[in-house]
């Protein structure tokens, strides 16, 4: 029998990611044995702004991946990330099919069916539905209604929905490779899988994926999704400030960000300086580090508190007990879990990847957390394992919709 192997695809604003594994159901570990990484040509802001290029740079990560794993990779679990993702809340309410009155997956299926017939903003697409509580007759507050009786069952979801010009985009680029899509995935939702346990979903969590373009946002609690957004700021916005206030170029910002990047500027002496002349020829002009601190220190605490007033809307501003759990390349900036623990008043932790093992070195770089959790979504989408964050329409119950919308995609952009 042919092994199957799982790919997830992430393509940021920067780089795009890869990574191939298996799924072990004897330890419930999945194993990394294959990834590429790839400058994102033809990509900006987490959209496609040239088809050929990104077709180009997508095609060289499949290639590293497919050189290490001695395989030809034929299927992938594709993330989709950015401020064009929106969410909404919506019902779904059906009458119990059975004449005994009991719950099963078809009554189910039918009132999530139900909770997609509303009215969504022009030009996008559903790509998510997720449960947050059912209700039979006046009981409400139930999580698994299978096997209960009733005569009335409502679902509470949240709906996420894409750009539809995005979404055909995206697609369009990943076919012309020559693999098949599995999946389309919220890249932060997959992130969530791999990085967080159950435990913290349940007493209430924040995940804040930092990104080069933006930072996406997941809030769980009781063990549901309570909502997720997307700031219009990442890790690229600390590059552009260096580069504005040392008056140099990004690429020499981007090199002392990565090399004397330090989140909380205190800890910095004043009198410690580098040459900018140490990383371009034209430049020969001292500046201090501390300086340089401020300027990131700045800027990360404005993300924050973009994040904070979001999470002021739901109520949950320094309430969730699990803390905050910060992942992507931006959280590997020096001090930013220090800056995190103030500015949310939270416990702070990185989050890395669990129950996945790998002897490649650069799959335990946070950036690539993200590729690593749609690899591992879907793994436990094809195993059915119960590692997933919760039962998810758009996976199992709702597939057929999905497949006709793939399948539609598809043909659209083949001709």
């Amino acid at each position: 029998m042919k092994e199957r192997f799982i790919t997830g695809l992430d393509i940021g604003t920067s780089y795009i990611r890869v990574v191939t594994g298996q799924f072990n159901p004897q330890d419930d570990n999945f194993y990394v044995i294959g990834c590429g990484e790839a400058p994102s040509s033809g990509i900006s802001k987490g959209v496609i702004v040239s088809i050929e290029d990104a077709v180009s740079a997508i095609t060289s990560c499949l290639e590293q991946s497919e050189r290490m794993i001695g395989s030809p990779i034929e299927r992938v679990f594709v993330g989709i990330s950015g401020a064009q993702i929106i969410t909404q809340e919506s019902k779904g309410v059906v009458t119990v099919s059975r004449a005994n009155g009991e719950i099963r997956e078809d009554d189910v299926d039918r009132a999530l069916q139900a909770a997609q017939a509303v009215a969504t903003p022009p030009n996008y697409e559903i790509l998510h539905v997720i449960p947050k509580s059912f209700t039979i007759d006046n009981q409400t507050g139930i999580k698994d209604p299978l096997g209960m009786t009733g005569i009335r069952l409502e679902v509470s979801t949240q709906i996420i929905l894409g750009l539809s010009s995005q979404i055909k985009n995206l697609t369009k680029a990943v076919y012309r490779t020559g693999v098949e899509i599995d999946d389309l995935v919220l890249s932060i939702l997959a992130n969530a899988e791999s990085v967080l346990t159950k435990r913290q979903k349940e007493l209430g969590v924040a995940l804040i994926n930092i990104g080069e373009a933006s930072t996406s946002v997941a809030v769980f609690e009781e063990g549901d999704l309570l909502n997720t957004f997307v700031i219009p700021l990442g890790s690229n916005h600390l590059t552009a400030d260096i580069a504005i206030g040392l008056r140099t170029s990004l690429d020499v910002a981007e090199s002392i960000k990565l090399e004397y990047g330090q989140a909380v500027s205190d800890v910095v002496n004043k009198k410690d300086e580098i040459n900018l002349g140490d990383f371009s020829d034209s430049e020969n002009e001292s500046v201090s580090l501390k300086y340089v601190s401020e300027i990131i220190e700045a800027r990360v605490e404005e993300i924050f508190d973009m994040v904070d007033k979001e999470l002021i809307k739901l109520d949950r501003s320094g309430l969730l007990p699990a803390g905050v759990v910060l992942t992507g390349g931006g959280a590997q900036l020096p001090g930013i879990i220090e800056v995190a623990k103030k500015r949310f008043r939270l416990p702070a932790s990185l989050g890395l990847p669990l129950n996945i093992n790998t002897a490649i070195d650069k799959i335990n770089n946070l950036s690539f957390t993200a590729a690593i959790g749609l690899a591992y979504w879907g793994a436990s989408t094809v195993s059915h394992t119960p590692a997933k964050i919760f039962a998810l329409p758009s996976i199992k119950s709702l597939s057929e919709l999905i497949s006709k919308i793939q399948k539609w995609l598809k043909n659209l952009i083949r001709f």
